[in-house]
């Protein structure tokens, strides 16, 4: 166990909490859907109060997955959240009304009255997936910084440098220049998570909701999101595989740029590939069984552990096999790699050992989900 194994170790502890946190944003998915589907206020209730026994999962989730990137790849954490900021600070801002939102909607005589919390939900589950989706899609895409690790001699140790006045918000939103169409696939990418969101959030409430009604309506928005969901996430996932990513060399540490680079990991990596395929006919599985069978109520396990394992090794291809999991468009030497970007190895080893209670925690939260279920 060297130092290249705890550091693949860890990305895939990463992966492995990108693909749970996607499941997760059911909630936000849900949340967007509250006015679709509440078209009764008896109905709307039903819905919120089903939601908020899931909320604080996605909550925790994004947090862990946070903190896990800044243990064990410092670097990216220092650039991409001390850099890009502001997109960092409207997810986060998103999450927060969200968690206010609970706390307070049910309360009587609240602050701002019960609309105006269930308009924070919306807003929450409008902005929360998109931004996030943008926000990962820099990952293959790149962003524009620049990294000079011989800063840290120096009085002022700032070793990365945001190159983009807009920090971050440049992921989200159409701009022009050379990388107006990385932005545009940045914005598909949110889109995508977006409308998946959707179609879980919708398979959770037929799962979880006893109401015809309710029932009705969510199959109908099911099959209209998961239109948007292939919309968008096909062409992404096409290009994906044959766009050109950078590659680092093992021995010299240069990187250099190389065709068709995600597509030759998943090569390299068969494993990889049965998963992705596997993933792919359980999340197309629960959408079908969904959308066609009245009378079938499981197609958020199907489908969302589908959507963990295609997330997982989406992010997977990002970083295994020497690849730059982080380009950088302004500077391509800058760009970051798990080998380059990581913690020393004893901070890996000692997290490793913290890692293994991570069955435990999961074994908690199914404990948690069906003792809330119960009542």
């Amino acid at each position: 166990m060297d130092y290249s194994f705890y550091q693949h170790y860890w990305w895939f502890l990463i992966s492995l909490l990108g693909g749970i946190l996607v499941f997760l944003l059911f909630v936000q998915g849900g949340q967007s859907l509250i006015y679709s589907l509440g078209k009764k206020e008896k109905h709307l209730n039903a819905l919120i109060g089903s939601l908020s026994k899931k909320w604080e999962l996605t909550f925790t989730t994004l947090v862990t997955f946070g903190a896990g990137f800044f243990a064990s790849f410092p670097l990216f954490y220092s650039t991409s959240f001390g850099g890009a900021y502001w997109v960092w600070m409207l997810i986060l801002f998103s999450f927060v009304i969200q968690a206010v939102s609970y706390e307070f909607i049910a309360k009587k005589r609240n602050f701002l009255g019960n609309k105006t919390y269930k308009a924070f939900l919306f807003l929450n589950g409008l902005l929360g997936p998109i931004l996030l989706g943008a926000a990962v899609s820099t990952l293959f895409y790149g962003a524009e910084f620049v990294v000079n690790k011989g800063n840290l001699t120096g009085l002022m140790p700032v070793i990365s440098s945001w190159q983009n006045p807009l920090h971050g918000l440049e992921a989200a939103i159409p701009v022009t220049g050379a990388a107006t169409l990385a932005n545009l696939w940045n914005i598909a990418l949110g889109l995508a998570i977006f409308f998946l969101a959707r179609s879980l959030g919708a398979l959770y409430f037929i799962n979880n909701i006893k109401d015809e009604e309710i029932n009705k309506n969510a199959r109908k928005q099911l099959l209209i999101n998961v239109v948007g969901f292939l919309i968008f996430f096909l062409p992404y996932l096409i290009a994906l595989l044959f766009k050109t990513g950078l590659t680092e060399d093992p021995v010299t540490g240069v990187i250099s740029a190389e065709p068709y680079k995600y597509w030759h990991n998943l090569l390299a990596m068969p494993w990889a590939l049965v998963i992705l395929l596997v993933g792919v006919v359980l999340v197309l599985w629960g959408f079908i069984k969904g959308i066609f069978c009245p009378q079938f109520t499981k197609g958020i396990w199907f489908a969302g552990i589908g959507t963990i394992l295609v997330v997982m090794v989406v992010l997977l291809i990002a970083g295994y096999n020497h690849t730059s999991y982080y380009p950088s468009v302004t500077d391509m030497q800058s760009s970051l790699t798990i080998a380059n970007s990581s913690s020393s190895l004893f901070t890996l080893k000692a997290m490793s050992i913290v890692s293994l209670f991570i069955p435990v925690v999961v074994a908690y939260i199914w404990y948690v989900w069906r003792s809330l279920d119960k009542k």
